[in-house]
């Protein structure tokens, strides 16, 4: 791979092609006593939570040091940097003061700034289990709309609303910890009909270029057997059609709507709003198969036995320091499918997320994920597949959720003794592929 990659360059996308690298508030900002709590503030709080037991309130400390971060951004070439906004932070007596000097700092640097407006740090006196709560977001978005929308042109609403309901809520094994299962459902609801609420917020304020961040990827039957057949079109249907289906179809999937609460047909019209582009965050397929009685850690993530379906292992491929397995062509399989399964309701596509987690600084593994991706992104896009962006998770080692500081994302490595940042391996090689897209 590495022998291949120095003799092939990674082939031309097409003018216009968004190049970026992506962070989350909650997981580099640290400054933790400049804003209010979040649910992940009481989560990292409870003892065992946190697989090393440390918290975010430092993290990167990319509050006091983001001139140096937006240096690093810079030096690399890309064209944009997607952040999030730390909802609890808005609220804090200083508000959106730290993003206006944030967003005029990579205005001056050449990088577009693309705010991601949750990326799970809840306020930690809301709850998703509550209507009020797809309101309340609508109100925050429009404060923040009015403070930075002279300065930013692509706004995305949410990150990953499948795997805060699935992990914060009916695992238990993220912030805010609860364990209901499918009685989560509601979480779900509310958190898209907070995204079509917020888009109407956005467009209210003068929006153009609005898109959601949600997280996809292929599902495969562990045998042709009909029980795991039936099992991976159910996971399937929860961790894919569930969060894509009601946003570019007006309509969830069949048998889904009538356990959802509320006026579910007055709702779809909002959550419906038209986009502008589909927010695609890509790890891995998964290998799913009947439920087998007993249960399993998978991915760091311990999944119960009462659910009718079992995560696998995908054998005979290489997987990242995290246990993710890494295979590239399943992000093509991915986007044709989109397309053959939404046609003319899917927008253009923006890669939002993609990344992997390995040691070291001299990241050869990094660079092989990232060119394998980069190359089945492009041979989407030959076939006819409309991507318009690609941004690598994450430009910052930094506070992984759960995991604490055990995983390391970064194109930069991280001290997080003494907060120094060094770029790795793989930050020079995308620095290198960026100069020769032009």
């Amino acid at each position: 791979m590495i022998r291949r990659m120095a003799t092939d360059p990674i082939p031309q996308f097409p003018a216009g092609f968004l190049w970026g690298v992506s962070t989350s508030a909650h997981q580099i900002e640290g400054a933790a006593d400049e804003r209010e709590r979040s649910v992940w503030d009481a989560f990292t709080a409870e003892p065992g939570r946190v697989k090393d037991g440390s918290t975010a309130a430092v993290a990167c400390d990319h509050y006091h040091r983001y001139p140096e971060d937006v240096a690093l951004l810079a030096a690399l070439g890309v064209g944009a940097y997607r952040f999030s906004i730390s909802w609890p932070r808005v609220n804090s007596p200083k508000g959106l003061d730290f993003y206006d000097r944030l967003v005029d700092e990579l205005c001056a640097a050449g990088v577009r700034p693309v705010p991601t407006l949750f990326h799970w740090d809840l306020p930690v006196e809301l709850d998703w289990l509550d209507r009020d709560t797809a309101a309340r977001f609508a109100e925050y978005v429009s404060v923040v709309a009015e403070r930075l929308g002279d300065r930013v042109g692509k706004w995305i609403t949410l990150n990953e609303p499948a795997e805060h309901t699935l992990l914060g809520h009916a695992l238990g094994t993220h912030a805010p910890g609860r364990k209901l299962l499918f009685d989560a459902l509601p979480v779900a609801h509310h958190q898209l009909l907070a995204h079509g609420l917020a888009v109407r917020a956005l467009r209210a304020a003068g929006a153009r270029d609005i898109g959601i961040a949600n997280s996809h990827g292929p599902t495969w039957p562990a045998s042709p057997d009909q029980a795991d057949v039936e099992a991976a079109d159910f996971y399937d249907l929860l961790l894919n059609r569930l969060f894509a289906d009601p946003l570019l179809l007006g309509r969830y999937p069949d048998g889904i709507g009538e356990l959802m609460p509320g006026d579910v047909g007055s709702d779809l019209e909002i959550i419906a709003e038209p986009l502008d582009f589909y927010g695609v965050n890509y790890y891995a397929p998964t290998r799913v198969g009947a439920p087998q009685g007993t249960e399993i850690e998978f991915g760091g993530v311990s999944m119960p036995a009462e659910l009718p379906f079992s995560v696998r292992e995908i054998e005979g491929v290489p997987t990242t320091d995290f246990g993710w397995p890494v295979v590239p062509e399943a992000l093509t399989e991915l986007l044709t499918g989109f397309r053959e399964r939404y046609g003319d309701r899917l927008p253009p596509v923006v890669i939002t997320e993609n990344g992997c987690s390995y040691e070291g600084i001299d990241d050869r593994q990094r660079i092989a994920y990232l060119d394998g991706h980069i190359r089945a992104l492009h041979r989407a896009v030959a076939q006819g597949v409309d991507v318009r962006g690609y941004f690598v998770w994450s430009l910052l080692d930094n506070f992984e959720w759960a995991e604490g500081y055990a995983r390391r994302f970064g194109l930069v490595h991280v001290d997080y003794r003494t907060l120094a940042r060094t770029p790795k391996a793989s930050y020079g090689w995308l620095r290198d592929v960026l100069r020769a897209q032009g």
